[in-house]
Formats: structure tokens, sequence, C-alpha cells
């Protein structure tokens, strides 16, 4: 079995196991007793999951897109819950803490770490449902807890802040900062998905003057309109290059790819401005093609990135001010026995209507 579920041995007969979503391989997948995990390095915290939530991360690892995630793996890397365990030199947290998970596990020590780029930690970085077993689980250890989990206010909506722990910091920092929003700018996104609306959310606290949604999903177009989209943009109706030329003087000056194929790179890349930024969200499973011979005679910066959560404390007080209601991406809820229900719903999201899924007890 995985290393990160040895530790549990010790643990009474009543609570050596749990319920997990696991990895059988590509396509396969089983909701089933696994061992409970337990501390195995003094930095570890056991967390009890109350929730958790799928990503579009764990449909490319379903469809064998991710090699890194082998058989056996929990899957998962968002939630929160409540402290069950922690080690010896853990500081922050004790038992009965609700916590939120972040996604990145950072050991705070690194040269890595001391630039702030924890996706990069060298103990750590995205490990979670991919290297190490996950949060879709009755239990998930988290290794070096002090850096990687942050304490849930009293009273705060925990439903609300299961999408800090990737979705809303990667819209933000990917997109958002990487994209050097600023005042004025207009800006597309291309992709209504959950982190399109995460970048959406996020973008306005930079006050841009236009945000253009682009997505083939008119149910989605029509949530990003109750987000603050002010314009949107649905392919299958019209050239998207041509429609944004019709709003603009020269093109966007920030278009942001939420999406991860080739052909809404290629998008973004048709409709920047001179000077403009294009900030890279979209997990890519294959090769795009770049333009670079138009695009350097155009003084275009090109961003990409995996999340470094460094943003979520200044998220978490925009969540606990009310500033932003991340709550309103989730569409559907589900109970843990209802795991693959729930797969089953955001794995057909245009014809679920889903943005987000909650699961949890």
């Amino acid at each position: 079995m995985n290393n990160d579920l040895m530790g549990a041995t010790n643990a009474p007969e009543s609570i050596k196991t749990m319920k997990g979503l696991v990895y059988e391989g590509p396509g396969e997948k089983k909701w089933m007793d696994v061992p409970k995990p337990g501390i195995i390095a003094p930095t570890d915290a056991v967390v009890k999951v109350l929730k958790t939530t799928i990503c579009g991360t764990d449909l490319h690892i379903l469809k064998g897109d991710v090699p890194a995630v082998t058989k056996g793996r929990i899957l998962g890397h968002e939630g929160v819950g409540i402290i069950e365990e922690t080690g010896t030199a853990v500081n922050n947290f004790k038992k009965g803490d609700h916590v939120l998970i972040s996604c990145i596990t950072s050991c705070g020590k690194c040269e890595y770490c001391k630039q702030q780029m924890y996706s990069h930690c060298e103990d750590g970085g995205w490990i979670l449902g991919h290297l190490i077993d996950g949060t879709q689980a009755g239990y998930v250890r988290i290794p070096h807890a002090d850096n990687s989990l942050y304490l849930i206010p009293e009273g705060a909506n925990e439903e609300a802040l299961v999408m800090l722990s990737d979705i809303l910091p990667t819209g933000h920092e990917i997109g958002v900062l990487y994209g050097a929003v600023k005042p004025g700018d207009t800006i597309a996104i291309v992709g209504a998905g959950p982190i399109g609306m995460s970048v959406l959310l996020t973008a306005q606290f930079y006050s841009p003057s236009k945000i253009i949604m682009i997505d083939m999903d008119e149910n989605r177009l029509e949530v990003a309109k109750t987000f603050g989209a002010t314009h949107t943009i649905n392919p299958l109706k019209g050239d998207v290059a041509k429609l944004i030329a019709e709003q603009t003087k020269d093109g966007v000056d920030v278009a942001i790819e939420a999406v991860g194929i080739p052909e809404t790179f290629d998008m973004c890349q048709n409709i920047i401005r001179p000077g403009g930024h294009i900030a890279n969200v979209g997990v890519h499973g294959k090769s795009v093609d770049l333009q670079l011979q138009k695009l350097w005679i155009q003084n275009i910066t090109i961003t990409t990135g995996l999340v470094n959560t460094n943003t979520t404390p200044m998220l978490l007080k925009t969540v606990q001010s009310n500033r932003i209601q991340p709550e309103k991406l989730i569409t559907h809820r589900f109970t843990f026995d209802k795991i693959l229900d729930a797969y089953e719903v955001f794995g057909n999201a245009a014809r679920e209507k889903a943005i987000k899924v909650i699961i949890g007890d």
C-alpha cells in the first residue's frame, strides 16, 4: 500500500480503515475501504475531511494524462477538515482545529519556498492526490502541516473556503497577477469553467473596464454575467477574433487561457493587442502552435505557471469580508457515499449545468 498510509497500524481496530476514492488505472476508479493514514514525520498532521471537491485535474488523471499518478492512489487535493492528530513538530495547529487544506504542500525552508514558489517546494509542491494520497477520503495526511494548512475563522462558510484550496488562488495568481491586469484594461477569459470563473471573480479586484468571457456553454456564459462579466462570446455563434475586433480598438490588453487545449491558446494569440499579456492557466496535455513570428513584433508577454498559493491568506480575508462569494460557484452537493455520482455529474458538466461540486456529510 502507499507509503503515506504507514503509521496506521497502531490505530484501534475500529478505525484502522476508512473510505477513499482510489485511482485504479486510466478510466478506472473505486470508492473503497483503505487504511487510515497516520503520522509519519513529526511535521505531519492527520485531518478528518469534512468537505472536498473534484478538480478538472482529477479528470485528467482518470484519463491517464498524469503518468506520475500510480494505481492505488487516493485522489483529491482540495478540502476543509478538522485536525485529528499532529506530529510532535507541529506548532500552529492542535487537535480539533478546523482547517483549510492547501493544494500545495510547502516546507517553508527550501530555496523555492523562500521565493514564495511553493509549487516547487523541494519536499512538497503539488503532491496531494498526485504523489501521495489525497483528500477524497475520510482522512488525509498533510506533510509540513504548519505551512500547508490555514486555520478557519469561527463562523466562516466552509463550503466557500473549499474554493480557496486551489481554484481561487490559481485564477488569481496565474491568471490575474501573471497577466498583470490593471485598472481600465480590457481582458478576455477563454473558458468559463471553475478556473475561468475564479479568474473572473478575482480580476475585479483590479478594476478592468471590460471583462469578456468566452465559452461554448451558454449556461456558463449566463452565470458569468451574474459574476461580473461585462460581455460574453460563444465561439459557436461567430468568429471570436472578429467579434473582439468590433468591441475593442485592436484587441484585448490581457487574454487569459483557462481551458488547456491548442484551440483556446490559439484564440488568445489571435485577440491580443500590441503590448498585451497572454496568461496561460489551463493544463495542457499536448503541444500548441506558438505564433512567435507574429507575436515577437507585437511586444507580447506570455506567462505560464502552477499555483503557489502565496495569495491564499489575502483571499481568505476577502471571503471573510464578503468581498467575494465563491460559494456561488457550487452547483451540486453530494455525500461521500455518492462520490461516484459526483464524478459523473462533474465529468458531464455542460449536460448537468455543473460548475463546482461539493462532497461532504
